[in-house]
């Protein structure tokens, strides 16, 4: 069972990782790009790739669901009481690494060997 503190813990462990408001909610981003955010104190929202999503929801049904922007499959909905950290904690790097500049993404990869 996870809540927003893991939520903020996992998101903001991660390189040049930061907390901003983002219409009267918490943002994390990494160079100025969203990459997750906590609409509700049950709820993440982690803008992972479409295909990392569709993967989400099809493995984790019971704690995962598709986010859209209007037409747009935005983020993967986190229920935080039904996740364990360890998928949190996947799903936020996945996030990470789609919103992350790739020079950024290689060096993580590389201090990660």
């Amino acid at each position: 069972m996870a809540d927003a503190d893991d939520v903020r813990r996992i998101a903001l462990g991660l390189p040049e990782s930061t907390e901003a408001p983002h219409f009267d909610m918490p943002s994390f981003r990494v160079r100025k790009a969203i990459f997750a955010t906590l609409p509700d104190p049950d709820h993440a929202h982690v803008m992972a790739s479409e295909a990392d999503i569709r993967e989400a929801v099809a493995e984790y049904p019971d704690c995962c669901a598709e986010k859209w922007w209007g037409r747009r499959l935005s983020a993967v909905r986190v229920d935080l009481g039904a996740a364990d950290t360890g998928l949190l904690s996947e799903l936020l790097i996945d996030a990470w690494r789609h919103k992350a500049p790739r020079t950024l993404v290689r060096a993580f990869d590389a201090a990660s060997d």
